[in-house]
């Protein structure tokens, strides 16, 4: 009987290593704007006492490169935005570059991926039309160096680069960027094999709707999740409803098959006073829920199977960044390698890890938006969704006028509001009027499937965003 027993623990043992073994990956990006960072060398062996065997550099300093030869962590390397139109414009260029800053390092410093460029489409620079030649142009250095199967390119992108991504299933890109941008840059990435770079910050989200977005949604704690409208789906974190905006909008556009790479995701520990959220306490939680969530394996809800890889923003605080004071304070470790909180990195090290919930700031939520420059920010709308039908819009505004005292005196027939004379504006009119009245909760603007939230204010509404602005009423709102 105790040799059965035992017997059974190791095959238990197996099971949950090969599952494991299956799992996510986790990295971390190395980010060196400061004075008083270790040198390479002991930064890699920082890494590796930490058990982490990612990396992801801005840069392709050689002192870094060469400390990471040999130490078995995968890498990828970046050409920064100031080198794209060079990149873009001279195949010798990219030539040149790929050998000097990857082919004479590797295969002891094992590169894995480039990066071109960073965020290209927000860069004042205005290098968005240079990165499909510069990605062809890297693609190409790579096949002259025979790197082309082992090295992938690719390019971050920022959320912003999508013009809807609430709720998950409405994820599109901007329309100015399709065809001369993401069309032929997903279309690369699928005849080469590589993956969707993104940088995703649900940071920036909660701080900018913390009256609307639950903490706990945002930092991956139970909660009672939030069904997207769309297909039905529960989303029991923030992180993985900003992934799927990105798949769904890949999808919109055909390209299901396109993986995906999160390049930088994470939370500040400390910030400015209108920062709202940025603690010790929440970027401890947000960044070891998402440790646990990556590597015990499984992908979104709309890509269940596929799991992730992630790289953590940022490994060290650096203390040159310019901007707000949440900028200098990503990092996992502070310059003297102390941990600037304990949260672990590997599957051994999520054994005895536990999500400490703060008595002050646990699960609470803000009730004031922040206001920046006299503005509310954070203002979002409830508009119907005219794919929802007749019979499910006419029976959802019946109650959002009737049952859920909504004022829906604007859009009776002559008044302010009643024109345009349609069944979506009035339903979007009602729906909004509730939602606003209901304080933006989420949950609120869902009418089982005839609504959605925008983050833009619709044109049906007139030009009052929220009831905070009901002084300044000059339109239907």
């Amino acid at each position: 009987m105790e040799h059965r027993a035992i017997s059974f623990f190791f095959f238990f043992l197996v099971i949950c290593f090969f599952a494991f073994a299956d799992a996510g990956s986790v990295g971390v990006n190395y980010g060196r704007i400061a004075n008083n960072l270790p040198s390479a060398v002991k930064v890699v062996k920082l890494l590796k006492s930490q058990g982490i065997e990612r990396v992801k550099v801005f840069d392709t300093d050689p002192s870094v490169l060469k400390a990471l030869g040999g130490s078995g962590i995968k890498v990828t390397v970046d050409l920064p935005n100031e080198l794209l139109i060079s990149a873009a414009k001279r195949q010798s260029f990219a030539n040149a570059w790929v050998q000097k800053n990857v082919a004479d390092y590797y295969p002891a410093t094992q590169i894995e991926a480039i990066a071109v460029g960073n965020e290209v489409f927000v860069d004042p620079h205005n290098t968005t039309l240079f990165l499909i030649p510069a990605l062809k142009n890297i693609h190409g250095a790579l096949v002259k160096y025979n790197l082309h199967s082992d090295i992938k390119v690719s390019s971050p992108i920022a959320l912003s680069a999508l013009q809807s991504s609430y709720p998950s299933s409405a994820g599109s890109f901007r329309p100015e960027l399709i065809e001369p941008v993401f069309k032929p840059m997903l279309e690369f990435l699928r005849q080469t094999g590589s993956y969707l770079m993104v940088n995703a910050y649900p940071f920036f989200a909660y701080e900018a709707n913390s009256d609307v977005i639950p903490l706990d949604y945002a930092l991956f704690r139970e909660n009672p999740g939030v069904v997207d409208a769309g297909n039905g789906l529960r989303y029991f974190n923030l992180f993985d409803a900003q992934i799927d905006a990105v798949f769904a909008a890949m999808s919109a556009l055909k390209f299901d098959d396109i993986k995906m790479v999160v390049t930088e995701t994470g939370w500040p520990s400390k910030g400015d006073e209108n920062e709202i959220g940025a603690s010790v306490d929440n970027a401890a939680a947000y960044n070891g829920n998402l440790v646990r969530r990556v590597l015990t394996g499984g992908g979104t809800p709309l890509r269940p199977k596929a799991d992730l890889v992630v790289y953590m923003f940022a490994l060290f605080n650096e203390n040159k960044k310019p901007g707000p004071s949440s900028e200098r304070n990503y990092g996992l470790f502070y310059p003297n390698e102390e941990k600037v909180y304990d949260i672990p990195f590997t599957v051994q090290g999520l054994k005895n890890y536990r999500d400490v919930r703060s008595p002050v700031t646990g699960g609470e939520r803000v009730s004031t938006p922040v206001t920046r420059g006299g503005s509310v920010s954070g203002h979002t709308w409830c508009v119907a969704n005219g794919e929802s039908g007749k019979e499910k819009l006419q029976a959802a505004l019946d109650y959002a006028c009737g049952e859920g005292e909504a004022d829906c005196h604007p859009i009776q027939p002559g008044a302010t509001c009643y024109d345009p004379n349609t069944l979506v504006a009035h339903a979007s009119f009602a729906f909004n009027s509730y939602y606003q009245k209901k304080g933006r909760v989420i949950g609120t603007c869902d009418f089982q499937g005839a609504a959605y939230v925008v983050t833009q204010p619709p044109k049906d509404l007139g030009s009052v965003s929220s009831p905070q602005d009901t002084e300044d009423r000059d339109g239907c709102g």
